[in-house]
């Protein structure tokens, strides 16, 4: 089929399952994937954002899927209808036998192609018309998360996604603080991109899982998926490295601070998990075309926080939410714009968890937030006491001590002003502000250091008691 006859098949069967045409931006994705365009050019040439586009992309690919009973991405949409209309084709063929013999030759083999012979009235074999089959995608994303609203990323968004689809980047990090809304960027990401890969693998490090049991659970999907009829005995398993190779994989890890010690500098890994190290370093210096998103409040000790462009690693670390993204948050708790909340947002610096623990309790005591910021409050919800405890306790002693020192300025401070107390060594400052930083629990502006406000108080609450 050509484009047109390709989207009027396409539209056809877009209106049998909803009742209504391919509206514009539908065609415009359909257009560029025939004729090889990235989703960042169809978002150009329609004037619009490359995730507005991904999204309806997404939509589009899951609604062919359940009407052509295969899964249907950018990289198969093709093949995929073609393989539809021959179905169609055979299932007709005994009632229509003329008129379905020239409609084949005319719509299966388009302009450049020969048709098949008009005297034989049977259709093209399919592993002879396409002995190259097109990869199928397959996804176990049994656990990942099932979230709520989600607030705006689109800078974020667009830098993963370029890193992933465009740079090719084979290990990314994604760390912040508690609460800053890592894991609900990744689900939005991982909707997105999904269908740009064979494989899509979401895992939980909630269970510590040993790197043998982790790499044979991905093993196992890989060679059922390649196998399907193959017993598992006889099937012949590859080392990891060569799925990942063979085949474009995205495979996102959620938590993976725990596999890292509590009471020790950030990225030191628990007994009996020190060959993750081996892995990730195996994933960024080997040649494969697919891609590990670790999410996690740390990441691992080889993955550094500043990255070249002419590595394949990168690390983004999120921050708090824009004012106008964050004002969605309180609306969906009841405070109004009058509510001063942009001191609101600007004081627990945009983190989502943050904001919906203190706007709940200001609307369960039924205050104003202009009340709450007289003084210079700040408000730590028992739930966000909690939240803020776990990543506390993860620190070495000689991390508390930097940010009790921390805590106690009341503007930001150099290296040299540290030094002063003369209670750290030169050397166990850097290496705990650099773990710091490496746990988001420090800020850094040029050459000073500081704690949010939020930490401020937190540090000070644990003092009293």
């Amino acid at each position: 089929m050509n484009l047109k006859e390709m989207l009027n098949f396409a539209d056809r069967i877009v209106f049998e399952k909803t009742g209504q045409h391919l509206d514009d931006l539908q065609e415009a994705v359909l257009k560029g994937t025939l004729q090889h365009e990235t989703y960042k050019h169809v978002a150009k040439d329609f004037d619009c954002s490359e995730s507005r586009v991904r999204n309806a992309a997404s939509e589009l690919w899951q609604l062919l899927s359940e009407e052509l009973g295969e899964d249907v991405s950018k990289t198969n949409f093709r093949s995929a209808m073609e393989r539809f209309q021959l179905s169609l084709f055979s299932k007709n063929f005994a009632l229509q036998q003329d008129c379905i013999q020239i409609s084949c030759c005319v719509n299966s083999y388009g302009e450049g192609r020969h048709p098949p012979n008009i005297q034989n009235p049977h259709p093209p074999n399919q592993e002879t018309s396409n002995p190259k089959q097109t990869k199928t995608s397959h996804q176990d994303l049994s656990e990942m998360p099932e979230l709520g609203n989600f607030f705006d990323r689109t800078h974020e968004l667009q830098t993963l996604t370029t890193w992933i689809l465009q740079q090719n980047c084979r290990l990314i990090t994604l760390t912040g603080i508690s609460g800053i809304g890592k894991t609900s960027l990744a689900v939005q990401l991982v909707k997105q991109i999904k269908h740009d890969f064979e494989y899509t693998v979401w895992c939980t490090l909630d269970e510590f899982p040993t790197i043998d049991k982790f790499q044979s659970n991905l093993i196992q999907l890989f060679s059922n998926s390649e196998n399907p009829d193959s017993s598992p005995t006889n099937q012949k398993r590859l080392p990891l490295i060569k799925y990942l190779q063979n085949h474009r994989c995205l495979v996102v890890l959620d938590d993976v601070h725990n596999l890292f010690c509590s009471g020790e500098l950030a990225g030191k890994y628990k007994p009996n998990y020190e060959e993750y190290r081996s892995l990730f370093k195996q994933i960024e210096k080997l040649s494969h075309q697919s891609c590990f998103l670790l999410i996690g409040w740390e990441p691992p000790k080889e993955v550094p926080q500043l990255t070249s462009e002419n590595t394949p690693i990168r690390t983004l670390q999120l921050t708090g939410l824009d004012t106008a993204a964050a004002r969605e948050i309180l609306r969906d708790k009841g405070l109004a714009e009058t509510d001063d909340c942009e001191a609101l947002i600007h004081r627990y610096q945009g983190n989502p968890l943050w904001l919906k623990s203190v706007a709940t309790l200001i609307q369960e005591l039924g205050i104003g937030a202009t009340e709450l910021l007289i003084d210079d409050t700040i408000l730590l919800p028992e739930d966000l006491k909690d939240v803020l405890q776990q990543q506390f306790d993860r620190t070495s002693e000689l991390e508390k001590q930097v940010m009790s020192l921390l805590a106690t300025e009341n503007q930001p401070v150099n290296f040299a002003k540290l030094l002063q107390n003369r209670q750290i060594s030169s050397s166990d400052l850097l290496n705990a502000l650099q773990s710091l930083s490496r746990r988001c629990l420090i800020e850094k502006q040029a050459s000073l250091y500081t704690l949010s406000p939020v930490l401020k108080q937190y540090i000070k609450t644990r003092r009293s008691h």
